[in-house]
């Protein structure tokens, strides 16, 4: 019996170790993601960049990008996947945009989770950050709460081909020209 109730309170501990110790990251080794099943076909680390693609917008002047990177994996019909890392030590513009106007519709969450593949550089303890994230989406923005540092993350899909219509086996890519421009080619008919 007094093995039981040690066991039994044993195994309450772990549960609640579990839950009640912050994890931190593991660090990854490398910049790049571990092996997977497909590798990235193109790795760009130029920050401007990867900025740009990430925000939609130019670094502003006061926006100092520390590290950068974006990942892509594509196929015969273009992208088909997407990830990016920043860290920055943003303006006080970047941080109005990213959050007062919150112009990616991101929400506060309490709740942490690993983020896979994640560069070396990308590392923080999840204490120290406020996290702000998409509701039906991949970003993430976390905020140092003592530091003037962001970290961002987000991943997605390319563009899909649409669905076949009855008796095409394959979607159509290309369209008929069917106007020039904004306007049809004929004008509408007359009553």
């Amino acid at each position: 019996m007094r093995r039981l109730v040690f066991a039994g309170a044993g195994i309450v501990l772990a549960v609640l170790a579990c839950f009640l110790v912050p994890r931190g990251r593991t660090p990854v080794e490398t910049t790049t993601p571990p092996p997977s099943p497909q590798s990235p076909d193109v790795v760009k680390i130029d920050p401007a960049e990867v900025f740009r693609r990430a925000f939609w917008q130019l670094p502003g002047d006061g926006d100092s990008i520390l590290q950068a990177e974006r990942r892509e994996w594509s196929d015969a019909e273009g992208i088909n996947r997407w990830q990016w890392f920043l860290v920055v030590q943003p303006s006080p513009e970047l941080v109005k945009y990213l959050r007062t106007d919150n112009a990616f519709g991101l929400l506060p969450s309490l709740s942490f989770s690993a983020i896979e593949n994640a560069p070396a550089w990308f590392a923080f303890r999840p204490e120290q950050v406020e996290i702000l994230r998409a509701p039906n989406g991949n970003m993430e923005l976390f905020f140092h709460k003592t530091k003037l540092l962001l970290y961002a993350t987000s991943s997605g899909t390319g563009f899909r081909p649409g669905v076949a219509s009855p008796g095409q086996t394959k979607p159509s890519t290309s369209q008929p020209k069917t106007t020039s421009g904004r306007l049809p080619l004929h004008s509408p008919p007359k009553k």
